[in-house]
């Protein structure tokens, strides 16, 4: 038997008393953390699965009320009644309630049947077939009629008739129709005008069919983001597919919507067992290497604790002071006693289209725009002064300069001239802008705390004004923030009341003078504070998320007076933040079913502002307003740097002249130039011209001379009261002096 060296007794309660706590703590942790891992991957997948599930069930419940919603642009209509009951008329009823049912929504069958519930006409896949091709599918279809029969014969159109709902009874389930799966609706042909009296039951009934088939299917993956949508009549059972089973009212199995499954989870386990794989190993060898060199902790706790300090006083994505750091270099560099000739400023920057960049290239190539917008403002300033990063987009620069404002101006200058230059992130070059508030320390006794509020109300008024500027705290700002406080509050009452917000209408007036519509505008009268202006309480709602609702108002006041008035435009103005909804669309479909004006009636102006902030959102709502008739207008038209190449890229009937061109137009002016110009591009582009701001006999002469089409201003009428407009519309031939 050997005899152990006394190294060996020493190393052995070294292993026991170090070592062997370490190896067994290190290999319980990869235990713990894998399980961990694979148990919250697989919680992952489930609620993954869950939430997709939800968004199908979702989907097929908004597609399965949609068709009785696309039904009601032809089934609610007087025409339908005397083309199908009173005077059959195959040709209209193709073209209308058949072919515009499968261009215009995709609908795939039509059938309508009488008061009998016999087929009169039939089409198939979007071409006209024979009454009894319709026949075949009625042993299908006949229970959901049956249902709706049993409804109106219980007086369910009499609800709706007076008023009381918002659409008449319809009947929408699944079923098989020709061992097809498919959506079908089932709704009553009446009347729009209620002129038309129909005796309860006598009702003909026009039948709408979707097939849940490839190319529907296909539509709904490309619409919600579902990847792989298919229906099938048997579950595929395949770990990676998940499967939605689809019963009809009855409980009675359709088919299977099916879908490649999302497992985050299982991606994030494959991703993440490896790097942990790899990193514990790391950690053994370190922990072995540590241990090695127990005695040089001393010197390893002190740099720790260096580095732990400097994390606390720094941001950890750009390396600059943090907001605590900052508040204490601030305070320091205001107790200090500088010199006669300087002075000490903070200016707050704020970076502007910063979330375009997040939601455009992804968080990482924000992460790196933070960066590099930090190393830029490190760059501009003076050695010894400081540039914090407060948090998310903002800056902070403590900035010492002679007395007077000249030295912060000019560095906003540079850093607003730096900052707008592009950015290289991730092979693509990304543009920001930077608003800036700036504020002074004035005497010896001056707050941090106030001097910070002092430049974040300067920072709100540069966003407020356009931003990508800088602006210095003045007095009065504070003053202005308080009255734009009071505004906000007091709106957000107004819009709960239904006493103070109205609207009034600027008429629009053709060549002749004769009122041809009117242009609805916001009226707001206060109990104390007065007649408050649009160009005061608009902004404030803008930028407070009240533009929403304010603008809902506007416009439902607009419909409900187009609606009384056919064949005369009435005019809206609509806000970014409007058209930048996704539900705005649908919104504004409401609004025009349930008030009955038309959409052709309705002209929706915009400013160029929106195609430049969000062009490809704005531009898909516009085609949609388009395709529904709706027109669509340019205001403010020339004053922007960009709006002859808007009239190429997206779909505008109408430009206004500014008001600004039109206060100059005078013989030999050059204003008259630019607007003949504008005018001559418009026309050429079959674009119809507006003038506004006519408040002279001059320029109306002018004008006329240079082609507008209509006019509108204070010479031919104020904004007024929409039963006054009511008033000039009763007289056909009314003219303005």
């Amino acid at each position: 038997m050997g005899v152990q060296s006394p190294n060996s007794k020493r190393r052995w309660p070294f292993f026991v008393a170090v070592l062997m706590p370490v190896a067994i703590c290190l290999v319980a942790t990869v235990a713990i953390t894998l399980g961990f891992v694979l148990w919250s991957a697989q919680g992952v997948d489930e609620r993954a699965l869950a939430r997709q599930t939800m968004l199908a069930t979702h989907i097929i419940e908004t597609q399965l009320s949609r068709i009785p919603h696309d039904q009601e642009s032809v089934t609610i209509w007087d025409d339908s009644i005397i083309n199908t009951k009173f005077a059959l008329d195959t040709a209209w009823i193709d073209t209308n309630l058949g072919q515009w049912m499968s261009t215009f929504f995709g609908h795939d069958d039509v059938i309508i049947v009488d008061n009998k519930d016999q087929p009169i006409y039939a089409m198939s896949d979007g071409r006209m077939s024979t009454p009894e091709a319709g026949r075949a599918q009625m042993p299908t279809l006949q229970p959901l009629i049956d249902r709706l029969r049993g409804k109106i014969a219980a007086g369910g159109l009499v609800p709706y008739e007076n008023g009381a709902i918002d659409h008449p009874p319809r009947v929408s389930d699944l079923t098989v129709v020709e061992g097809i799966p498919s959506l079908v609706s089932v709704a009553p042909i009446i009347s729009d005008s209620t002129q038309i009296k129909q005796a309860p039951g006598t009702e003909f009934l026009h039948i709408s069919v979707v097939h849940l088939d490839a190319d529907y299917a296909r539509r709904l993956s490309d619409e919600y983001l579902i990847p792989d949508a298919t229906f099938t009549s048997a579950a595929s059972g395949g770990q990676d597919i998940a499967a939605l089973p689809l019963t009809n009212s009855s409980g009675r199995f359709i088919t299977f919507f099916d879908w490649s499954r999302a497992r985050p989870g299982a991606a994030l386990v494959n991703e993440t067992v490896p790097v942990i794989a790899g990193a514990f190993l790391i950690a053994a060898l370190l922990a072995v290497v540590l241990i090695h060199q127990l005695w040089r902790k001393s010197r390893d706790l002190e740099v720790g604790q260096t580095k732990a300090a400097h994390q606390a006083a720094h941001d950890a994505l750009t390396g600059l002071p943090n907001r605590g750091s900052f508040d204490t270099s601030l305070t320091q560099a205001l107790t200090q006693r500088l010199a006669r000739d300087r002075r000490t400023s903070i200016l707050l920057l704020d970076l502007d289209r910063f979330k375009q960049v997040n939601d455009t290239l992804g968080h990482r190539a924000g992460d790196d725009l933070i960066r590099a917008v930090g190393q830029r403002l490190s760059q501009l300033v003076n050695s010894g002064e400081t540039v914090a990063r407060l948090g998310g987009d903002e800056f902070a620069i403590i900035h010492t300069h002679p007395p007077g404002l000249g030295a912060p101006l000019h560095l906003s200058t540079r850093i607003i001239e730096a900052i707008g230059k592009p950015f290289e992130i991730f092979g693509s070059e990304a543009f920001v802008g930077v608003s800036i508030g700036i504020a002074t320390a004035e005497g010896d006794d001056v707050d941090a705390h106030d001097l910070v509020r002092k430049a974040d109300i300067a920072l709100y008024e540069a966003k407020a004004s356009g931003r990508n500027r800088a602006v210095v705290f003045e007095e009065p700002m504070n003053e202005l923030l308080q009255n734009r406080k009071t505004i906000e509050v007091e709106l957000r009452e107004a819009l709960r009341r239904n006493d103070q917000l109205s609207v009034a209408f600027q008429p629009l007036f053709s060549e002749d003078r004769t009122i041809i519509g009117a242009e609805a505008l916001a009226r707001w009268t206060h109990p104390q504070l007065g007649q408050i202006s649009p160009a005061h309480f608009v902004p404030v709602a803008e930028s407070s998320g009240l533009i929403g609702a304010l603008g809902t108002f506007v416009l439902r006041r607009a419909c409900e007076l187009g609606a009384k008035w056919p064949g005369h435009t009435i005019a809206v103005n609509i806000s970014p933040a409007q058209l930048l909804n996704a539900t705005f669309p649908s919104d504004v479909f409401e609004l025009l079913a349930s008030t009955g004006m038309r959409a052709t009636d309705l002209e929706l102006e915009i400013t160029e502002g929106i195609l430049l902030e969000e062009a490809s959102e704005a531009a898909e709502a516009l085609r949609v307003f388009r395709s529904a008739g709706i027109k669509i207008a340019l205001d403010d038209f020339g004053t922007g740097y960009s709006s002859l190449n808007y009239l190429k890229r997206y779909p505008v009937d109408r430009v206004k002249i500014d008001r600004s061109f039109v206060s100059q137009l005078a013989p030999g002016s050059v204003s008259v130039a630019i607007v003949q110009a504008m005018v001559t591009l418009a026309h050429a582009l079959r674009i119809e011209v507006t003038a506004e701001g006519v408040e002279t006999i001059e320029q109306m002469n002018v004008l006329k001379s240079l082609g507008c089409n209509v006019y509108q201003g204070f010479l031919l009428s104020a904004p007024i009261a929409p039963e006054a407009l009511e008033r000039l519309l009763r007289q056909p031939e009314a003219r303005v002096a």
